[in-house]
């Protein structure tokens, strides 16, 4: 993969190449759905609280970084900020290097909601207001929940919200299930262009 952060311009190469602004690679790079965490040993038909799955996380850190992709650094667990006298946390506080940007976490063990939507919303404003640096990209939100539904990232969310949902799975699906996704993959791939 190359960048050219002068131009805000990517190539991304392989078995194609193309050119894409800053918009486009960030939604390219965003994270994979669904993000597979069968490396923290959680069963999945146990029940579990979504602090269980953090120290499952953090414990297989390397792991869980190289899940979600290149240039993931860890700064925090549990990231307190707090305003009006009142403290919020973020699960997990990130920064990609290759991005320029702090990418925040949040885990969720059950179906994504609007409520969890803008929270995440108002982690970023407060990292974009606050926290990041002025050579730095917008900040990142990404919900890792149990399920989500599209419609309701769309419909609650602007179009340009540094916001994106996943979809964990603890354990890969059964191959059958997994060629039939690969080749919707395909298909959604070859649509778009």
């Amino acid at each position: 993969m190359y960048s050219n952060f002068v131009n805000s311009v990517y190539e991304i190469e392989g078995e194609y190449k193309f050119t894409l602004s800053w918009s486009h690679y960030l939604v390219l790079m965003r994270i994979k759905n669904p993000v597979t965490l069968e490396f923290v040993g959680l069963k999945p038909d146990a029940s579990y609280s979504e602090s269980k799955l953090e120290s499952a996380i953090i414990g297989k850190l390397q792991d869980f970084l190289l899940e979600l992709g290149k240039g993931f650094l860890f700064e925090a667990r549990q990231k307190r900020f707090s305003f009006d006298e009142d403290n919020y946390y973020v699960d997990l506080v990130l920064y990609n290097r290759l991005l320029q940007c702090y990418v925040l976490v949040d885990l969720k063990v059950d179906k994504l909601t609007h409520q969890d939507l803008g929270q995440m919303q108002m982690y970023v404003n407060y990292y974009d207001r606050y926290v990041k640096q002025d050579f730095e990209k917008p900040t990142i939100g990404i919900l890792l929940c149990k399920e989500k539904k599209d419609t309701l990232v769309k419909l609650t969310l602007p179009e340009d919200a540094n916001i994106y949902a996943s979809a964990y799975e603890l354990y890969l699906p059964d191959k059958k299930l997994l060629q039939a996704k690969v080749k919707e993959w395909v298909n959604e791939f070859e649509n778009a262009r």
